[in-house]
Formats: structure tokens, sequence, C-alpha cells
């Protein structure tokens, strides 16, 4: 975290709060709700918690390796990349995330100007 300058990440707390499997939301004034993903392989991820295709809660669907499924139309969402895959087409923002000394780390300036799909 040294590297990085002041303010840059904001701490959003520990690791432990998201059991595998699952995932949180984070709301965000003046931007859209971010939805953190914590894997059963122990991988985070953060996306607009909005599907590009009618606009689902990404937080409450099933999270199957690196994908999670809308709960709303079954659209599978690339935790990765936050585009659609299969047939479907359309792409939810990815918020840049890392993990240090057991705590989640989202960009500050990716947050701030984020916006549902």
């Amino acid at each position: 975290m040294m590297s990085d300058p002041v303010g840059t990440w904001l701490d959003i707390g520990v690791t432990t709060q998201i059991a595998p499997g699952t995932a949180r939301t984070l709301p965000v004034q003046g931007g859209a709700e971010i939805a953190v993903f914590h894997t059963i392989r122990g991988e985070f991820y953060a996306l607009v918690n909005s599907c590009p295709h009618k606009q689902g809660p990404l937080s409450q669907g099933i999270i199957h390796g690196d994908t999670v499924t809308c709960p709303l139309h079954n659209w599978r969402i690339s935790l990765k990349r936050g585009e659609a895959l299969g047939d479907d087409e359309g792409c939810t923002p990815t918020i840049p995330l890392k993990v240090d000394a057991g705590r989640i780390y989202l960009q500050r300036d990716a947050v701030l100007n984020s916006r549902a799909a």
C-alpha cells in the first residue's frame, strides 16, 4: 500500500465480512451501488450492482466460478470483465479492487465515478 498515493484506495473493511460464494453491496453517494463478490476460490471482484439487461441486482445472483447469474433473467456476467456471456450482450462497469493484509480496497476514482450500465 505504501507505493500508492494517499487517498487512491477506499478501505471497505476486512475480507471476512463477505463469506465465500456471496456478495455485499456498498452504496455510493453520487455514484452507483457497488457489489463486492467473494468467490469460492477466495477471489474478490467488484462491479456496479446492475445487470446490463434489466438492471437486476447482481449481488443477489448466484456466483459460480468467476461469473454471477442475474437473479431476474439468468444472464451470466463475468466478474473479471463485467461482460454478459453466451448469446447475451452488454457490460456492467467493473471497479478495480485489491486485497492487502486481510482488508478490501476499492479504487476511489472508479467508485466515485461509477454509473449504472
